[in-house]
């Protein structure tokens, strides 16, 4: 009975030196992940020099895709990072996803005078007009994120969407040895998510998978979720799945979740959130495209500050997207804030 009672202790022993010891290393990586996220993002590298429009502040009009999603909310952001530091004054309208809104808000910023405007655009072809109409009002725009093919756009700043939808496949494409079929959450209303996919879908179709059904989550949140439920249910066995976007990402995540699919399939995306971060760290989601959105902002507002200031600015600024997997996603962590 004795040596069964020192053998239970020294079990105990044992047992308890291993949660206390699991204990103080996950402390220790929830404080590294707090310092990472208190950090914050890089400060921008440059700040337009201050000038005045007419005896005041310039005055710049940003219009984004929607306010629902972080990313656009981050852009917004570094905007408005370097228009304090410049002692610029920034009024930003939501677009709401509907590209009409959008040509509206240009214009109604024209009417009121100001003096640039930063759009991204939900339809890059369909927001040419009121930029045409800006330029001929001598008021500059620059695009953001989604690309505007048009000589009346002053500057534009964003990512090569295709590349990042290649580099995203060919991540996949290493961890699925090029066998597979891979169901994809879109948004085939936006000409930037399009890119993402004809990008993606290109290379993982020439490493030797398949793309099976692709549903629409028109940039959305809640669509995007039910959209990818049905892609869920309608392919109980499907091994992978791609999000074109962050509504599209977090709609997927939500739909793994509720089908309790997160053993039996794996993710690839687009833009970091709180539900793409817990994919990472749950390890069922095994890659982000995750393009620097502060820097998105930083880099608009000092292209408009300068224009409107009639200095002028590059014609194109690229900003490099990052790759967030399981392995790095605590060095990212600020991306989950506003």
């Amino acid at each position: 009975m004795m040596r069964r009672t020192v053998r239970a202790v020294v079990a105990l022993c044992l047992l308890l030196t291993a949660t206390v010891g699991c204990d103080v290393q996950a402390r220790r990586e929830i404080a590294a992940e707090k310092k990472a996220t208190e950090k914050g993002p890089p400060p921008p590298e440059r700040v337009a020099e201050p000038c005045e429009v007419d005896g005041r502040p310039p005055r710049i009009g940003v219009v984004p895709i929607n306010l629902q999603a972080l990313f656009f909310n981050q852009i917004n952001t570094g905007a408005k990072t370097v228009a304090d530091k410049a002692g610029a004054h920034m009024q930003v309208v939501n677009g709401d996803d509907d590209s009409q809104k959008q040509a509206n808000a240009i214009d109604n910023l024209v009417a009121d005078d100001f003096d640039a405007i930063i759009v991204d655009a939900v339809d890059t072809e369909g927001i040419k007009p009121a930029i045409r109409r800006a330029k001929a009002a001598g008021v500059p725009v620059v695009a953001v994120d989604a690309t505007v093919d048009d000589p009346a756009v002053a500057t534009q700043v964003g990512t090569a969407n295709a590349e990042g939808g290649k580099r995203i496949a060919e991540e996949l494409l290493e961890l699925s040895g090029g066998k597979g079929e891979v169901g994809v959450v879109g948004a085939l209303n936006s000409t930037v998510q399009n890119e993402r996919q004809k990008g993606f879908t290109d290379a993982v179709t020439a490493g030797g998978m398949e793309i099976g059904t692709v549903v629409d989550g028109r940039n959305i949140q809640e669509q995007a979720q039910s959209a990818a439920e049905n892609l869920l249910t309608g392919d109980p066995d499907l091994p992978y799945a791609y999000a074109t976007g962050e509504p599209a990402l977090i709609g997927l995540a939500a739909a793994v979740r509720s089908q309790e699919r997160a053993e039996d399939i794996e993710v690839v995306g687009w833009d970091l959130s709180q539900q793409a971060v817990d994919g990472l760290r749950a390890g069922w989601i095994v890659g982000v495209v995750q393009q620097n959105t502060f820097e998105f902002g930083y880099e608009a507002m000092n292209a408009a500050i300068d224009l409107a200031c009639g200095r002028s600015a590059p014609a194109d600024v690229p900003v490099p997207t990052q790759i967030v997997t399981p392995a790095n996603v605590s060095e990212y962590l600020y991306y989950l804030e506003k």
